[in-house]
């Protein structure tokens, strides 16, 4: 038999049973499918991550207060009382790296406008806070230094709080009440969107902080300071000094644990992002355990196809045919097979991939790597699976096959 005619002739005999060519190759295609939307949509959630985090602002590091003991049991961090905004202060004016400093307070309250209502989140801040967030006035202002000072009865909304309250009007000018007290609004924030936790971060009412710990929340102590640095390459140096330098105004001991942690942008991004590259290779994996089962129905397939064309193979043989002739001749539908799989399965993954990141509301990646890696896999898939049935059709005695019914 000449090789050229081998492919063609392996092409004919998957022809002659269609119907049984797409059920095995279905394996193939799932399993790609899977492999290449499980990809798509990891990748896209790592980008949608990193979009959140740089949402945050830029060169930002976050500083929250400790832990605090009950009854001998660590609350855990963030639940003790250990920075004023003193200390945000001082990191503003102590620090040559940084640039910007806001306490934060927060709060949940029904918000009153009229004959409306709606439970949203208030955020004590300084006026250098939408700095920090790189988070522009899209109407109005943002309150001054003067009223953070004088503890302003002022509020800056965020679009959520305008749909719901005043259904999309202008709200400048207008009066909220909280808990009873009048609030002004002066500005309009642009939207936001979601944010890394998950939380939609229009839904939010600003005021100065010194109105949110006198007049809304009753506390003392702030919940975070925001801390804005002057440029990436300072942010290290930047982290060290606030360390020392709250150290030393909270009086801690060399032996003793910092009473508060200081996290940078860059941390939170990579937890975030590492988090979301382990799962995608997790469930990528989960799904390339189909593909194996897909090559295990191929070898099962083609087991029964070397069965029921075993006269066929003797004839062959009797003919001419070498062993090697029928070895290349069954690897090759084998492979065939599995590519059309990988093909399919590109194809639907592609597909799947666009309309679960619709739904989702992220972007979906598509990546080329991972699409060839596929195609190569299931290729090999066919090689390893298909060997042994060409394998035994290649060892037929002739006169052995030509007997069988």
């Amino acid at each position: 038999m000449k090789w050229t005619a081998v492919p063609y002739v392996a092409l004919k005999a998957l022809r002659r049973n269609r119907m049984r060519t797409l059920l095995t190759a279905l394996g193939i295609i799932i399993g790609v499918a899977a492999v290449i939307t499980m990809v798509g949509l990891g990748q896209g959630a790592g980008k949608e991550v990193r979009e959140q985090v740089d949402r945050l602002g830029q060169n930002v590091v976050l500083v929250f207060p400790g832990s605090r003991q009950l009854g001998g049991v660590s609350i855990g961090g963030g639940s003790a009382n250990t920075l004023t905004v003193a200390d945000a202060h001082a990191l503003r004016d102590e620090i040559p790296e940084v640039i910007a400093a806001s306490p934060e307070v927060r709060s949940q309250r029904v918000v009153v406008y009229g004959n409306r209502n709606w439970f949203t989140r208030i955020y004590g801040q300084s006026h250098d806070y939408l700095q920090i967030r790189q988070w522009p006035v899209e109407s109005g202002r943002m309150y001054d230094e003067a009223d953070v000072e004088n503890a302003s009865l002022v509020a800056v909304v965020g679009q959520t709080i305008v749909q719901e309250l005043f259904e999309g009007a202008d709200p400048i000018g207008e009066t909220i009440r909280v808990r009873g007290l009048p609030l002004e609004i002066i500005g309009v924030l642009a939207p936001k969107g979601m944010s890394l936790m998950g939380s939609v971060q229009d839904d939010i009412v600003l005021v100065p902080y010194t109105t949110a710990f006198q007049r809304i929340s009753g506390r003392t102590h702030a919940m975070v300071i925001n801390v804005q640095v002057f440029d990436e390459q300072s942010m290290e140096i930047a982290q060290l000094k606030i360390t020392d330098l709250l150290r030393e105004r909270h009086g801690l001991a060399p032996y003793q644990e910092d009473d508060f942690t200081v996290q940078t942008q860059e941390e939170v991004a990579a937890a975030a992002t590492e988090t979301s590259r382990i799962m995608t290779w997790l469930l990528a994996s989960i799904a390339g355990v189909s593909l194996f089962v897909g090559g295990i129905g191929i070898m099962n397939v083609m087991l029964v196809s070397v069965t029921e064309r075993t006269r066929e193979i003797g004839l062959r043989l009797a003919v001419g045919a070498r062993g090697p002739d029928v070895l290349l001749q069954f690897l090759i539908e084998s492979v065939v097979l599995c590519l059309l799989g990988g093909i399919g399965g590109i194809l639907l993954g592609l597909a799947a991939t666009e309309v679960i990141a619709a739904y989702a509301g992220w972007p979906a990646i598509f990546s080329t790597d991972a699409m060839l890696i596929a195609v190569s896999v299931s290729a090999a898939v066919g090689v390893f699976f298909g060997f042994y049935p060409a394998w035994k059709a290649s060892r037929l005695d002739p006169i052995e096959a030509l007997r069988r019914e």
